[in-house]
């Protein structure tokens, strides 16, 4: 039976993908679910138009996260630290941190889970620290940590 998803199912495919699956499978978990529409003339018309209306909020989407990320690199934060032997520090940067004075500088949008650091940063120097806005548009701000 083909069927047009609605939502992404894992294995399956992404909303608007017409595929085929068992019938058993359609009519008792992604039919009264509303998962998926039976592939019929007039749901590909419906689903064409959806697609259509889904592509053009991406784009609107992609386009507020570009120009949210031309602002996010111009930005530089400075942390001061107390530093041991070596340059090391006395506790670490980390993303909490990083947002916390986003926060204080305006940049009220981003999230702590949105900074990918991998680790907190624990050393002097000048780091670049991605943002992820979107799965295409990741800016890169600078973290200055600094001797206190």
């Amino acid at each position: 039976m083909e069927v047009i998803l609605r939502e992404s199912v894992d294995k399956l495919g992404h909303p608007g993908d017409i595929v085929k699956v068992s019938t058993g499978f359609a009519r008792n978990f992604l039919l009264p679910r509303g998962i998926a529409y039976e592939a019929t003339a007039g749901n590909k018309k419906r689903i064409a138009q959806e697609k259509d209306r889904l592509q053009q909020a991406e784009n609107t989407r992609i386009a507020a996260a570009q120009e949210f990320a031309t602002k996010l690199e111009q930005v530089s934060l400075t942390f001061s630290a107390r530093v041991g032997e070596e340059g090391k520090l006395f506790g670490s940067v980390t993303a909490g941190d990083i947002q916390q004075q986003l926060e204080a500088q305006g940049f009220t949008d981003v999230e702590k889970r949105m900074i990918d650091l991998h680790e907190p940063i624990r050393a002097l120097g000048v780091y670049k620290v991605p943002i992820k806005l979107h799965a295409d548009v990741k800016p890169e701000i600078k973290v200055w940590v600094i001797k206190a």
